[in-house]
């Protein structure tokens, strides 16, 4: 079996490269970069990519079993363009999806957010909505979707507030419904490994107890 991630370097998609090279289900890790990174492992592939590049991305995505998608980015780091935020958490996960159909990839395993809707007023859950939509509109065989609320670990990235939110979060989460408790990064990339080994067809939303219950 051949995995391959976009967005390995973000806190889930860390913690899955982890997971898979340990994992004997698994012979080939592929991991999509824009950029080289300095780590390595006999089951590791690792493919330099343009994302906005259909070839790069099929010739990449050639022999693909399985597609986790943990791409996303932040208001920050695109310096507040809805546009540039959309190109990566829009475009990236659509697109990838549809090469996904074209190669014969029929697993995708796609991390959105608990409240993604497609009519919310909130520009973030209403990307994360419209994005599930068109994933979906895709018709891949198996479409696992993750909708975790406040993720626990630790980033690459300083992120000082969300840190005290995490605190918080921990303090306060046995008075919140069981969707919108944190959860630890490494769960949720756990539970997208599990939900990549059954045989579940259509779309399945994945909220804080399933994704529990995978990986149980």
């Amino acid at each position: 079996m051949t995995a391959t991630i976009a967005g390995s370097t973000g806190l889930i998609g860390s913690y899955l490269v982890e997971e898979l090279l340990k994992d004997d289900y698994f012979d080939t890790v592929r991991i999509l970069t824009r950029r080289p990174l300095d780590i390595s492992h006999p089951k590791l592939e690792k493919k330099l990519v343009d994302f906005e590049d259909a070839d790069s991305l099929l010739v990449a995505l050639a022999n693909t079993d399985v597609l986790f998608c943990t791409v996303g980015t932040t208001q920050k780091k695109v310096k507040g363009d809805k546009i540039a935020y959309r190109k990566v958490d829009y475009d990236i996960p659509v697109n990838l999806a549809r090469y996904c159909k074209i190669v014969g990839c029929k697993k995708f395993i796609l991390v959105s957010s608990v409240g993604a809707n497609s009519k919310s007023n909130n520009f973030y859950l209403r990307l994360k909505g419209e994005t599930e939509e068109a994933v979906k509109a895709v018709g891949l065989q198996s479409l696992h979707i993750m909708h975790p609320s406040m993720l626990l670990g630790n980033r690459k990235e300083a992120r000082p507030g969300e840190r005290i939110g995490q605190v918080l979060m921990k303090a306060v989460s046995f008075l919140l419904p069981a969707k919108y408790k944190p959860v630890q990064g490494r769960d949720v990339a756990k539970a997208m490994i599990a939900a990549s080994k059954n045989n579940k067809t259509g779309a399945i939303i994945c909220s804080y107890n399933e994704i529990m219950t995978l990986i149980l």
